[in-house]
């Protein structure tokens, strides 16, 4: 807080044993209860507002208002909150705080993830091998209880760092009508002809067992067998080339997989590439031309024309286009198979042979060639990741990865093996429990991406597209979100929806015994979403088929027999389909939403499938804007880790400092970057905060005596002080412009300007002489605290968004007013307006820069000795015709604004001065022991002789007699 004068120290004066003069000072009362003691004092505030329904209150307060709809992303139900969270829930807040303050109807319905595989992972681990024994209503009971028992931890942990929302009503994916919903949404796509089940490689998770859609895979350095293996040509060589004819001929592949060799099917090979035939001492080698030099290396091949010496381009003996080796033959490394040559576009000359090995079971290109050319999709990886039925093979039911060196072995011995060395690469993981994944066939539900649509023209166009042309529609903050999102939804494949788990929704699908056909009935698909409403998606596992199908129910086969499909649905589909849950169902809510806001990471999450699941069943968009945040990190750029304990827990924080220090550091960066955190910032940001709150301690305490009775009008209002309104309202625009864009910190950074120059650096340090020494109606006086009042209103009202425990707080200690509301978050943004004041702040901003030239030659007599602090100097100050007449203008308040007891102006005597000539010199006069001021009129008052003219009136004022207390 800004210190009382040096002629009447506060913490001297109020002493209870302070007696006479220093007595009558007007100043701030001692009893100010605007202590911060934040850890304490929040709890009681957050008690209050709850018991007060204030959330209810703000809603009945704008009821009827233009609406404002951020849609909430669901944070998942498995720990406490972390640093992530606490930013994107502040962000959130105060999005919704200034568009509720700027008039908005603007609710805020939070909501949590409770499906899916971490909770059901730590349900596992916790029922152990007593969960074999259990049903699945049992299983999923446990997994419920688990769910809810973080959303209810993490509800208190927002509440506490004072994020306003419908907390006693959220949204949960696991409730009885929001399972019904997405039930009704997968339907949706189902009869529109949309989904599929079908044979198609997908990332597995073994550890986990289950598929996994791209948007659950992330990618993490990994360790791989890097090996070239040989397959011997069993064609007619001679095809190829004529030269070949008498040749042991090999093609050479290159994989960091060897446990997919097993399912090895074909070799593939680029039409348009060249390919040479090599001659060594090992055989005669085809590889791509562009790959050669690369090959001899890793495989360190010898010459078979000069012994003992590397090969090289004198050893190629043909050269031919990749196409004549369509339909050629190799033998298998180590299987009775034959391998066939096959031409695919996707074969490259990046790195490797220029010859792919393909697995038709173990990757999206293999298997799509394996189509083209009818190639078996054998598949000997089981769900947990083991080889299988491998007819003896010494590889037999180890997992994927530890059957890595037992095949490679193998490859050895057979004479199949030319290299194998360890690659180090960035290698897909389960963005669940962190293991690295495989590709693998399996029979999946899927959307498929280029599902014919129809344009809102009414024209043909496909789902992919259709996606691609609403991302175009919306305002993506920061732009690049626009690409992002379009090129991944350019690329993807179609998506898989289905997960070999039980805590979800099912896919709730009957199937035929007899053909497999799916049944898709509209009818009884709706009567199961209404059987889901009554008795969540635990009906599904309760119930039989033929309990849940009407009598007669048949295929177009004609059989009558049905099973239920026990999959469940990819919760990035349900957490997508939230628009459809909670948007559309809310009556306080409306789709589509104004405002999406989460990390960069969900342009391939919730941002993604948000909009798929959108645009297939509204034909929109769910969202007119998305603003995207940035990671986390320490001061050293790394991102939080346990491992490495260098995270910050906004938890602790908020109960060691305070919540408002997590929300000013949220409000002190800019979120659309990468942010850095650590003990260190936020102890400077709590240090920025004592400083902010003890300017407004200073704005209540000289209000203490003001109602608005008192108020001045602003063109009565002393110059000072309508030059500091008119930076108020200024400042006020500033704040509400970077409101209105979201850029927090821009306002963060102007309000830390006013508070620490306009206020505590000029305006506060000037004025208090009059706020002390004045009479207490002093129309100078009162025009000084309509001006704090103005200052204290406004700051109020602009900081509750961010500071809304100390803006409620300093709003209660306000000088009273019927018309204002209980709650500053009940009011909105201050609307104090002028007329133009464009040439005032033009003079005011040259009295400023005339005051730091004065102060300047002030402090350099001080550092001499000629004068003393303050008031003890005079200035005689000589000035050209342009800064003396805009000196005289304001000759009332230059005393003031030096600081100094009296202030003298001369014309300059040249014609245009390069700057003023201040002279400083010890002031005349006599001090008045009460202001301190040196004057010529002390002792004029014979009642009070010890004082000035000014002081006398003052005392005279309050009724003081002297030698009273």
């Amino acid at each position: 807080m800004p210190e009382a004068p040096e002629k009447a120290p506060a913490a001297e004066l109020n002493k209870p044993e302070s007696k006479g003069l220093k007595s009558t000072l007007n100043l701030p009362q001692t009893t100010f209860p605007m202590k911060a003691n934040l850890p304490v004092n929040e709890p009681l505030r957050l008690a209050q507002w709850q018991e007060q329904d204030l959330y209810g209150q703000i809603r009945a307060a704008r009821a009827g208002a233009e609406k404002y709809i951020l849609h909430d992303g669901p944070p998942y139900a498995n720990g406490a909150i972390h640093l992530g969270h606490a930013l994107n829930k502040c962000i959130k807040d105060f999005v919704v705080k200034t568009k509720t303050m700027a008039g908005f109807d603007a609710p805020y319905v939070p909501g949590w993830d409770c499906h899916g595989l971490p909770i059901e992972i730590k349900v596992d681990e916790k029922l152990g091998r007593k969960k074999l024994e259990m049903d699945p209503i049992a299983v999923r009971r446990a997994c419920r209880e688990y769910a809810q028992k973080f959303v209810d931890l993490q509800s208190s942990q927002f509440q506490r760092i004072g994020v306003f929302g419908r907390w006693n009503n959220p949204y949960k994916t696991m409730s009885f009508e929001y399972e019904a919903r997405i039930l009704e949404s997968f339907y949706d796509f189902f009869e529109k002809g949309f989904v599929y089940k079908g044979l198609k490689p997908v990332y597995w998770c073994i550890h986990d067992r289950t598929a996994l859609a791209e948007a659950e895979v992330e990618y993490e350095q990994h360790t791989s067998p890097s090996v070239y293996i040989r397959y011997a040509l069993t064609s007619n060589a001679k095809a190829i080339h004529p030269v070949l004819a008498s040749q042991n001929v090999y093609t050479i592949i290159w994989t960091t997989t060897p446990w997919t060799i097993p399912a090895s099917q074909a070799v593939a090979f680029n039409p348009k590439m060249e390919y040479v035939a090599l001659n060594t001492a090992t055989g005669t080698y085809i590889v791509a031309e562009a790959l050669l030099s690369t090959v001899i290396v890793h495989c360190n091949l010898m010459s078979g024309k000069n012994p003992g010496e590397p090969a090289s381009q004198s050893d190629i003996i043909a050269l031919f286009p990749g196409e004549v080796l369509d339909r050629t033959t190799y033998q298998h490394p180590f299987l009775d198979r034959t391998i066939l040559g096959v031409l695919a576009d996707y074969v490259t000359a990046d790195q490797g042979t220029g010859a792919v090995h393909t697995a038709p079971a173990h990757g999206v290109d293999d298997f799509a060639t394996g189509k083209r050319y009818d190639l078996p999709e054998i598949q000997y990886v089981d769900n947990a990741g083991k080889q299988r039925n491998t007819n003896g093979q010494p590889y037999e039911d180890l997992t994927v990865f530890k059957s890595n060196p037992v095949i490679i072995e193998l490859l050895k011995e057979k004479g199949a093996l030319l290299s194998a060395t360890n690659f180090e690469h960035s290698y897909p993981h389960c963005w669940r429990c962190h293991n690295p994944v495989i590709v693998r066939a399996t029979e999946q539900w899927f959307i498929g991406m280029e599902t014919p649509m129809t344009n809102q023209d009414g024209s043909a166009t496909t789902y992919r597209q259709r996606a691609l042309d609403e991302i175009n529609k919306v305002v993506w903050d920061p732009s690049w979100g626009k690409e992002r999102i379009s090129n991944m939804i350019a690329t993807r494949p179609d998506w898989c929806i289905s997960r070999q788990r039980i805590w979800g929704v099912p896919i709730a699908v009957f199937l035929c015994e007899k053909c497999h056909t799916p049944l898709n009935d509209p009818a009884i698909n709706k009567s199961i979403v209404d059987l889901f409403i009554q008795e969540s998606a635990d009906a599904w596992y309760k119930h039989d088929a033929a309990h849940l199908l009407p009598a007669g129910t048949a295929c177009a086969c004609g059989n009558t027999e049905f099973r239920k499909e026990m999959d469940i649905l990819d919760v990035w589909f349900e957490s997508g389909a939230s628009w459809h849950a909670v948007l559309e169902a809310e009556p306080e809510l409306r789709f589509p939403a104004d405002l999406y806001t989460e990390g960069g990471d969900q342009h391939r999450g919730w941002f993604h499938s948000s909009l798929l699941t959108s645009v297939a069943m509204r034909n929109e968009a769910p969202y007119k804007m998305v603003a995207t945040s940035g990671w986390t990190l320490d001061e050293q750029g790394r991102a939080f880790s346990k491992s490495i304990g260098n995270g910050v827990d906004p938890v602790d924080v908020a109960k060691r400092l305070g919540g408002e220090i997590i929300r000013l550091w949220v409000a002190s960066v800019d979120f659309r970057e990468d942010v850095v955190a650590s003990e260190n910032i936020m102890q400077r940001v709590s240090e920025n905060y004592r400083k902010l709150r003890n300017t407004l301690r200073f704005l209540l305490g000289n209000l203490h005596d003001f109602s608005l009775a008192d108020k001045v009008e602003f063109e009565s209002m002393q110059p000072l002080d309508q030059y500091i309104v008119a930076r108020l309202v200024e400042l006020t625009k500033k704040i509400r412009a970077a409101y209105d864009t979201f850029e927090f910190h821009r306002a963060y950074h102007a309000l830390n300007e006013f508070t620490n120059t306009d206020l505590s650096a000029l305006y506060l340090d000037v004025l208090k002489d009059r706020l002390y020494t004045f009479a207490p109606n002093h129309p100078a006086r009162r025009s000084a605290q309509t001006a704090l009042w103005y200052i204290a209103e406004s700051l109020t009202r602009l900081i509750a968004p961010i500071l809304s425990f100390t803006a409620d707080e300093v709003w209660a200690l306000l000088p009273p007013s019927e018309i204002r509301e209980s709650s500053v978050h009940l009011a909105k943004f201050p609307n104090l307006t002028l007329s133009d004041m464009t040439a005032f702040l033009a003079e005011w901003k040259q009295l400023l820069e005339i005051r730091v030239e004065v102060m300047r030659d002030i402090e350099v007599q001080r550092k001499d000795g000629l004068v003393g602090k303050g008031l003890s100097a005079e200035v005689s100050i000589e000035a050209s015709t342009t800064d003396h007449a805009l000196l005289s203008k304001y000759r009332d308040a230059l005393e003031e604004l030096f600081n100094v007891s009296k202030v003298e102006l001369t014309p300059a005597a040249e014609a245009n001065p390069e700057k003023i000539n201040a002279t400083v010199k010890p002031a005349t006069g006599t001090k008045c022991e009460r202001c301190w001021r040196y004057t010529d009129d002390v002792g004029e008052a014979a009642q009070y002789p010890t004082v000035c003219q000014r002081c006398a009136e003052a005392l005279e004022a309050i009724g003081y007699t002297e030698g009273a207390a």
